[in-house]
C-alpha cells in the first residue's frame, strides 16, 4: 500500500507533466520528452529534489526555487489525488491469493486509471478531453470487460446477464450524454464526455453502477460548480474530472455498493 501511494504520487507528477507539454504541442511551444522541466515563469532547469512529488511542493511551499513565483495548485492536487488513488486500487486485490485473471484486471484497471487521470487533469485544466486518450482507454475498458467476462464464466455458465448488463451500462453513461450532445448539439456536454462515459459504462459492467456514476458525477459537479458558476460568472463546466473522481469512488467501492443493490 505504501509502495501504490508512492508510485501514485510519482504518476500524479508525470501525468501532469505530460499534460502541460500535450497542450504545448499544438502551439509548437512543446519541450521535448528527454529535456527537463522548467519554471513557466523564469524558465529555470528543475532539479531532481525539485521534483519529488507531494514533499518538494510543500518544501518549497508552492514556489518556484529561484524566482519564488506561484507553480500552482494543479501538480499539488494531481500527486495527492494519484496517491490516494493507487492507495485505493491497492485494496481491490489479494497478492498473496490472487489468480492470473486477477493481475490481468487489476493491470489493466490501474492502467485504465492512469488515463482517466490524464484526461482530469488535461480536461480540469484546458477544458478539452484529447480524442486519442478517449480511444485508448475505451479500448482498455473493453479488455478489463473481456477479462472480466472471462473470469465469471470460469465460475458460472453463460447467462444473458453477461451481454445484457455491459450494455445497459454502456447506454446509460455513454447513451445518455451522447443522447444530451446530439440533441443540444454540443451546447450541454462535450463530444468527449459521452465517449469517456461510453469507457467508464464498459469498465463498470453494472448498470446499477453506472447509474451511481451518472449520480455522483452530477452532484459532485453541481456541488462544487454552482457557487463557482454564481460567483465568477463561469458558464461553461469541465465534466471529465467529475466523471473520473465518481467512477473511482464507484469501482474501488463497487463491492459495498453492490451489496446494498443486493440487499
Amino acid at each position: 500500500m505504501i509502495l501504490m501511494f508512492i508510485v501514485g504520487a510519482c504518476f500524479g507528477s508525470f501525468l501532469c507533466c505530460m499534460a502541460r507539454r500535450a497542450k504545448a504541442s499544438h502551439h509548437k511551444k512543446a519541450r521535448p520528452l528527454g529535456q527537463r522541466s522548467v519554471c513557466l515563469h523564469c524558465k529555470y532547469k528543475l532539479k531532481w529534489y525539485d521534483n519529488i512529488p507531494i514533499i518538494s511542493w510543500l518544501v518549497l511551499k508552492g514556489k518556484c526555487r529561484k524566482c519564488h513565483q506561484k507553480i500552482g495548485l494543479l501538480e499539488i492536487i494531481s500527486e495527492l489525488a494519484l496517491a490516494v488513488v493507487f492507495l485505493l486500487l491497492s485494496t481491490t486485490i489479494d497478492v498473496a491469493t490472487a489468480s492470473a485473471i486477477e493481475w490481468v484486471i487489476f493491470i489493466a484497471v490501474t492502467l485504465f486509471m492512469i488515463l482517466l487521470a490524464f484526461l482530469a487533469i488535461y480536461d480540469g485544466a484546458f477544458g478539452e478531453l484529447p480524442t486519442s486518450v478517449l480511444v485508448a482507454s475505451i479500448f482498455l475498458a473493453i479488455v478489463i470487460l473481456i477479462t472480466r467476462e472471462i473470469k465469471l464464466l470460469s465460475i458460472h455458465p453463460f447467462s444473458a446477464e453477461l451481454v445484457y448488463r455491459p450494455l445497459l451500462s454502456i447506454l446509460i453513461l455513454g447513451g445518455i450524454y451522447l443522447a444530451l450532445y446530439l440533441f443540444s448539439k454540443g451546447k450541454w456536454v462535450g463530444d468527449g464526455d459521452w465517449l469517456l462515459g461510453t469507457a467508464i459504462g464498459i469498465a463498470l459492467f453494472d448498470p446499477w453502477l453506472s447509474l451511481l456514476v451518472l449520480f455522483l458525477s452530477n452532484f459532485f459537479a453541481t456541488l462544487v460548480m454552482y457557487p463557482i458558476t454564481k460567483t465568477k460568472k463561469i458558464k461553461k463546466v469541465h465534466f471529465g474530472p467529475f466523471l473520473v473522481i465518481a467512477f473511482i469512488i464507484v469501482y474501488t467501492f463497487s463491492g459495498f455498493f453492490q451489496s446494498l443493490v443486493s440487499f
